[in-house]
């Protein structure tokens, strides 16, 4: 199930038509008030969040989910005519997985989607599969990642990087897929994706040399033969 909330009328029927035609659930919602109320019944997939609203603003409304988050991280997608750097920037910053500025068009959108559904753990043909690779555990659904039998405790950033992994399936993942997969089009410097690796191999302790590195292309994850 994906929520869409949007008070343009257009824009919302045509994302939901969109994305309708792609085979999702969607709801839409024009004011913060419904969709609060649709949140409280049920947690949807994916969010795709407007920032100009009606009663709240967007941004605040992004901050009190990361803020209330449940047992697994809900992917949300900003999208608004906001395009300035410094509002994407302060957009992802606050929690937001994507970003797309208004107007788009529909190739770019459903690809943005299922890009932010793949980092999330869904697949078409497995929705929120479980991951066992060696000593590691990875169940997506309820943000579960364990070592051993060990809960290990990810930031988002980690939490994705080792979703993009794993959904590479053991074939190697570029540097640059990988910034803009996890980080979005606003990532900064290279060596923050070396940062984010080096936590994230310290992290899952023993399970953390799954994590090979492949020189000057990029990274996969697959269980070490010693």
């Amino acid at each position: 199930m994906i929520y869409i909330l949007e008070d343009d009328d257009n824009i919302r029927k045509l994302v939901r038509y969109a994305l309708i035609r792609e085979g999702y659930e969607v709801e839409d919602f024009a004011e913060p008030s419904s969709f609060h109320k649709a949140m409280a019944n049920k947690q949807p997939e994916l969010v795709i969040l407007d920032l100009m609203l009606p009663e709240e603003d967007g941004l605040t409304i992004l901050s009190n989910l990361r803020a209330e988050e449940p047992t697994r991280r809900l992917p949300i997608i900003i999208l608004t005519a906001k395009d300035s750097e410094f509002d994407k920037a302060n957009g992802l910053d606050k929690g937001a997985d994507d970003y797309i500025s208004k107007p788009f068009g529909i190739v770019e959108l459903m690809s943005r989607v299922k890009a932010v559904l793949r980092r999330a753990g869904w697949t078409e043909n497995n929705p929120k599969g479980v991951y066992e690779v060696g000593q590691l555990f990875v169940n997506p659904d309820k943000h579960i990642i364990r070592v051993d039998g060990e809960d290990v405790y990810l930031s988002y950033k980690e939490y994705y990087l080792l979703m993009t992994l794993l959904e590479a399936d053991g074939s190697v993942v570029p540097r640059e897929e990988l910034l803009s997969r996890v980080w979005g089009e606003y990532y900064g410097e290279s060596r923050t994706l070396d940062v984010h690796i080096r936590k994230l191999r310290k992290k899952l302790g023993t399970a953390g040399k799954y994590i090979q590195t492949i020189k000057g292309i990029g990274y996969k994850l697959g269980v070490v033969n010693e």
